[in-house]
């Protein structure tokens, strides 16, 4: 504990943003990380706590009152290899994670939480500042191949740790990059591709193979893949999203949120896109309350939307949680993002019945106030309304990963459609097809890109387990 009574002298630090009115113009990243003496106070602010909810809330379990000690020290070179010990990716989560750590903080109970995420920010970035993340190559090689189908945070999680046990990784990709969500579904505003990218290059280094557009059922037979490599893991996450099965469903105009951030994500790279959907003057409802739907507002106040609507189904949350009911458990609460900041018009307990169009095309969306009684919900009557909708955003999330894929390998799935495999035992992450392992959002439906890691992390000691009887690598 760097400093006794340092939660009581200092209170929480926000990591400052550049101005709205700057950072629209562009899709670069524009929350900057705490200065030195910034995350030396909010390090000081940690209690050292007897029991450290902060690392069970953690999905990757970080061990977080040591690295907050370590940077009140400002031994940021101790820091660094300790937020590496649990967590490949520091950088992915400094900036995307919603810090399940902090909401389990001890000083969450009757104060602010200790800024942990913007302590992992600060340490990431200063240790890539440094030449302190250094490619961690094998002693020795096992002889044993492993292939790791798609290259989301799960699957380059599971690619490093077993690279760096001598096995020979290869990973594939289905798109023309590396990364999955991270490249494709994260706009560059959160988190630049740069990250991935230096990522990669170590990885190569430590000896992971990474080979693009391949497509596994389509240029890619799963057969051949079981029967060249010592075991396959499926990483390929939920990527089947959530329909809205309305009249008009049809109109153009009418788009998944992915067909929309995808596209920008692949322009902001050089790519030339044909035909992209601008939401550039148009009347932008979003439906979706989430971080996706999130990412649509941002996305159109950058393109020049004239209007921003978001729609959520379910009842506008409380200001603030209950902390003495849900601590320290993630709580239920009004979230506002920097994208909402940005501009956006936002309304709960909305459902949509129908989307309106004139030539084919989307020009309103038709919906009314719902209430939520006895799990079951009911229109209210009188509040139907019409909205002017130009283009119409579905950001409901994600039901199951691709079912082709899981097809072309066998394997049995649980009652949600994702790859059954469980986490427990001799058999974790296997799947019920021989050499087959699954982690990630294939497995357990859509989640966290902190989640993602943490199964990519224990997949990879698994298939370490089944291929050398027993493992190095952490639980």
């Amino acid at each position: 504990m760097g400093k006794v009574t340092g939660f009581m002298e200092y209170h929480r630090l926000t990591e400052a943003n550049l101005p709205v009115t700057d950072r629209v113009k562009n899709y670069k990243e524009f929350v900057l990380h705490l200065s030195d003496d910034q995350a030396k106070q909010q390090g000081a602010r940690c209690m050292d706590c007897g029991i450290p909810f902060c690392i069970t809330g953690c999905p990757v379990n970080n061990i977080i009152p040591d690295f907050n000690d370590l940077v009140y020290s400002q031994d940021w070179k101790t820091a660094i290899d300790v937020l590496h010990s649990t967590n490949n990716f520091p950088e992915f989560t400094g900036r995307i994670c919603p810090a399940p750590c902090e909401a389990a903080c001890t000083l969450n109970i009757n104060a602010d939480a200790v800024g942990i995420k913007s302590i992992e920010h600060a340490i990431i970035d200063k240790a890539w500042e440094n030449d302190w993340v250094t490619p961690q190559i094998a002693s020795h090689k096992t002889g044993k191949k492993v292939a790791i189908v798609g290259s989301g945070p799960a699957g380059l999680a599971a690619a490093q740790q077993l690279a760096r046990v001598g096995h020979t990784v290869v990973v594939l990709e289905k798109n023309s990059r590396i990364g999955g969500l991270l490249r494709y579904g994260i706009p560059d505003f959160k988190m630049e591709k740069t990250h991935i990218d230096r990522r990669m290059t170590q990885m190569e280094t430590e000896g992971v193979e990474f080979r693009i557009n391949q497509n596994v059922g389509e240029n890619v037979n799963a057969d051949d893949l079981v029967a060249e490599f010592d075991a396959v893991i499926l990483a390929g996450g939920a990527e089947h999203p959530r329909d809205l099965p309305v009249p008009g469903r049809e109109l153009a105009g009418v788009m998944y949120a992915m067909d929309f951030l995808t596209p920008q994500n692949q322009a902001v790279a050089g790519d030339t896109i044909a035909n992209q959907i601008m939401a550039t003057n148009k009347n932008v409802v979003v439906i979706g309350g989430g971080d996706t739907g999130s990412d649509c507002v941002g996305t159109s106040n950058r393109h020049g939307a004239l209007s921003i609507t978001q729609f959520e189904l379910m009842p506008q949350p409380p200001e603030h949680e209950n902390k003495e009911l849900v601590w320290p458990n993630w709580p239920l609460k009004m979230r506002t993002s920097s994208s909402h900041e940005e501009g956006a018009n936002r309304d709960w307990s909305i459902t949509t019945k129908e989307l309106i169009g004139e030539n084919g095309k989307v020009v309103a969306l038709k919906g009314t106030k719902v209430e939520w009684k006895d799990g079951k919900m009911l229109e209210v009557a009188g509040t139907e309304f019409i909205i002017k909708a130009d283009l119409v955003l579905l950001a409901m999330g994600f039901v199951s990963p691709v079912q082709k894929l899981l097809e072309v390998f066998g394997v049995d799935k649980d009652s949600r459609g994702n790859a059954q495999a469980t986490t427990e035992g001799a058999e974790s992450y296997k799947t019920s097809k021989v050499k087959v392992f699954a982690a990630g959002d294939v497995r357990r439906g859509q989640s966290l890109v902190v989640w993602a890691i943490r199964e990519g992390r224990q997949a990879a000691r698994a298939v370490d387990t089944f291929l050398m009887g027993s493992s190095t690598l952490p639980r």
